[in-house]
């Protein structure tokens, strides 16, 4: 394809550290090396890049009249449900393309209930589920346990931990007053899955769109085995094993759902979707990742490309080009 002007978005955790936020309430946003990381990959496809930084930074640049041929977004917002839709939202006011998803799908796939609802109702497997508001919501459990519980609009892993995993309902009221407390959101309790833990990579749109792999994700013998924790995920050299899955049941099963939940949910370009299997074997749908990570080393988007043949440049590539020559 030809070469592009991408004006690229993103939210800097070096930027936010400096105006006073705490790690924590950055943990989501990319380090700057991240971000040159990227920019790089996208000089190296051919287009010229220029780093408008983040949503307010784009929202000054199109207000001035600056336009790209393509927005390359990653940016995740900083508050409210809706923070991960602002950018791709300030894109369309504007009539300015732009990559992944639309902010409805942006919106949606961050609140994990909603996006359950929604996949539940399609009949696709999803683990049984409930959120709770506040304290009083745990009166009456609609299931046995054993449960899992992790704030309902986090990404990269945050609030998920080994104790989010509770084998009975005490422990299960402890564990939500915490999240309640510490997150200020409403939690999401799912029913515990213990089987294998699976990611799904997909490129492309419509009839296009593929299965880039299905990468399973290894608990070692110094993992949180519960769940893919904030912790397995910062320590994953020695936490976690990946491993391309080909020619097994659960890749084509797995897949298949993945792809399916992709276009239910209205995903483009490309998204990484998350499932886990249950005690049958059976895959589940866990959330939908529309702006996956794009770290070249250490984001597993593109881990699984790599094992599957697909280098960088060219995960990078693909998505641009599927942005570029969609529907607009």
């Amino acid at each position: 394809m030809k070469a592009l002007h991408l004006g690229f978005v993103f939210d800097c955790q070096e930027d936010y550290l400096a105006q006073g936020f705490t790690p924590e309430q950055v943990a989501e946003f990319d380090p700057r090396v991240t971000v040159e990381g990227i920019a790089a990959g996208l000089h190296a496809c051919g287009h010229e890049v220029s780093l408008v930084g983040n949503g307010q930074a784009l929202a000054r640049s199109l207000a001035q009249g600056q336009r790209y041929d393509l927005v390359f977004n990653i940016a995740e917002g900083l508050t409210g449900f809706s923070r991960e839709a602002q950018v791709p939202a300030l894109c369309e006011l504007y009539r300015q393309k732009y990559t992944f998803s639309d902010p409805l799908t942006c919106a949606l796939t961050l609140h994990k209930a909603m996006a359950k609802r929604v996949v539940r109702d399609a009949g696709l497997p999803t683990a049984p589920f409930f959120v709770v508001e506040s304290p009083q919501d745990l009166r009456e459990i609609p299931f046995p346990g054993p449960y899992f519980a992790k704030p309902v609009a986090e990404g990269s892993s945050k609030g998920i931990s080994a104790r989010c995993q509770a084998q009975a309902a005490s422990t299960l009221q402890e564990v939500c007053r915490e999240l309640l407390a510490s997150f200020q959101q409403p939690v999401l309790v799912e029913r515990f899955l213990p089987g294998r833990e699976v990611t799904v990579g997909i490129v492309g749109n419509g009839g296009g769109a593929r299965v880039l792999g299905v990468m399973e994700v290894e608990f070692t013998e110094r993992a949180e085995t519960q769940a893919y924790t904030a912790l397995n995920k910062e320590q994953y050299r020695e936490r976690v094993r990946y491993r391309l899955l080909q020619d097994e049941e659960l890749a084509r099963q797995a897949g298949d759902l993945a792809l399916a939940v992709y276009h239910l949910l209205g995903c483009r370009d490309a998204a990484r979707l998350d499932l886990r299997c249950d005690e049958t074997g059976t895959p589940q749908f866990l959330e939908a990742n529309p702006l996956p990570g794009l770290d070249p080393i250490r984001s597993d988007l593109p881990i699984l490309a790599r094992l599957a043949g697909v280098e960088y440049v060219e995960l990078l590539s693909a998505i641009v080009e599927a942005a570029w020559t969609r529907r607009w």
